[in-house]
C-alpha cells in the first residue's frame, strides 16, 4: 500500500506543477480547481505521515529498529510539511490574483516541494519499506496498521479514488492484491463522491 500512496503523491505533485505552468492569465476558475486538488493531496499526505509518526515508527522502535533512521524519517516529514505549507501559500496567492506571474511562482514552489518530497519517499522506500513489508504477516503489526487507516469509511473511499486516479496498471493491480477488487470498486463508486465531484475533474 505504501508504494501505491507514494505513486499517487508523486503523480499529483507533477500534475499540480504542470497545471500551474499552463494556467491562463486571469483564469480564476482553473486556479480554484488546482487549489482544491492540491488541498486534497495535502490532506492525504498529512494523514499518511502523521500515522507513520504516531504509529508506525514507534512500533518499529519497539522492535529494535534503528532509531536514528526513524528520527531522520520524522525530520523529513517536518521538512515536507514546511514545503507543503509554502506551496499552499503560493497557490493561495494565485487564487487571490490569478496571473501567470503568480502561477509561475507557485509552480516553482511546488517544484521545490517535489524535491523534498521525492527525496523522502526514495529514502523511505530504500531503507524502511523492506522492514515494514517483512512485518505484513505479524499480528501485532496488523493491529497497528489498522489504526493507520482513514478515520471513516467515506474518507477511506475517497483515498482509494485518489490512489487510482491516473494510476498505472501496476499500481491498480497492487491495490487489488491488498484490497479485494469488488470492495475497491464499490467503495469508490458509492462513497467517493467528494473526490469524484471535486478533484477528479481537475485532471481530466
Amino acid at each position: 500500500m505504501n508504494q501505491i500512496i507514494h505513486a499517487a503523491v508523486r503523480r499529483d505533485v507533477d500534475r499540480t506543477e504542470r497545471a500551474l505552468r499552463q494556467l491562463a492569465d486571469g483564469d480564476l476558475a482553473r486556479a480554484r480547481q488546482v487549489r482544491g486538488a492540491w488541498r486534497n493531496l495535502v490532506r492525504e499526505l498529512t494523514h499518511h505521515h502523521e500515522a507513520e509518526d504516531s504509529i508506525a515508527w514507534p512500533f518499529l522502535a519497539s522492535r529494535g529498529f534503528d532509531t536514528t533512521l526513524l528520527t531522520a524519517m520524522e525530520e523529513e516529514h517536518v521538512a515536507m510539511k514546511q514545503a507543503l505549507t509554502a506551496s499552499s501559500a503560493a497557490i493561495d496567492a494565485v487564487v487571490a490574483s490569478p496571473t501567470t506571474v503568480a502561477a509561475a511562482a507557485a509552480a516553482d514552489a511546488v517544484a521545490r516541494a517535489r524535491e523534498v518530497i521525492n527525496a523522502h519517499l526514495a529514502h523511505e522506500e530504500a531503507d524502511v519499506e523492506g522492514v515494514m513489508g517483512a512485518l505484513e504477516d505479524d499480528p501485532a503489526w496488523k493491529a497497528e496498521a489498522r489504526k493507520m487507516r482513514p478515520a471513516s469509511i467515506v474518507d477511506a473511499a475517497n483515498a482509494l479514488a485518489w490512489m487510482q486516479d491516473g494510476a498505472g496498471e501496476r499500481e491498480r493491480s497492487s491495490l487489488r492484491a491488498t484490497i479485494p477488487g469488488p470492495v475497491v470498486t464499490l467503495l469508490t463508486l458509492l462513497l467517493a463522491r467528494r473526490y469524484r465531484r471535486d478533484v477528479a475533474p481537475v485532471w481530466r
